[in-house]
């Protein structure tokens, strides 16, 4: 098997066992039973805890970005569209979307009280798409308020996703949510 192979593999494991049981029950042992690897071979692609965490949040943004990216390339490219699809994607719809939900918001709250990971560049990937979504409220003609608008679209997204994963409510009611405020931009 190959070298990258094996450490995607390993990196699954451990999004696996934090989608089953949170990021806190996340060890190098959990992650070696659940790979089906000894705990020697984890050790020796991933020398610490803190390297796999980081490699298994690398991994999840990538799995992110495509499927972002997949999804802007089904939507009818107007900017309303690009936003309802991103906004879409972020909500906890469906297995692996309901894991990187659970597994990011882990991080972002892990992230708090660890300096490593609150450094880690792909933390800073909401100012991006903050950055992005700002871009295409303005193309809806949002005007000088686009920044705050798309901040407030990013935290209902993200406080909707949590209700979403609580059972609070449905993604089709979360996503229901987000239409209306986008309607209500639109009208402006």
């Amino acid at each position: 098997m190959a070298r990258d192979q094996r450490r995607r593999d390993i990196v699954e494991a451990l999004l696996r066992v934090a989608g089953e049981r949170g990021l806190h029950a996340v060890t190098m042992r959990a992650v070696a039973a659940e790979a089906g690897v000894s705990l020697h071979l984890v050790q020796h692609y991933f020398e610490t805890k803190e390297q796999l965490l980081l490699s298994a949040l690398q991994h999840l943004a990538e799995r992110m970005a495509e499927r972002v990216k997949t999804r802007l390339g089904q939507a009818d490219r107007g900017p309303r569209a690009t936003v309802e699809a991103i906004l879409a994607e972020a909500l906890p719809t469906d297995e692996q979307s309901r894991v990187f939900h659970l597994v990011y918001t882990s991080y972002m709250v892990l992230a708090v009280t660890d300096p490593a990971l609150a450094a880690h560049p792909l933390l800073a990937a909401p100012n991006v798409m903050e950055d992005f979504i700002t871009d295409r409220l303005r193309d809806m003609g949002a005007g000088p308020d686009a920044r705050l608008e798309a901040v407030g679209l990013l935290a209902m997204s993200a406080g909707l996703g949590a209700a979403v994963l609580s059972g609070q409510r449905s993604a089709d009611d979360a996503m229901t949510a987000m239409r209306h405020q986008l309607d209500r931009l639109e009208v402006r």
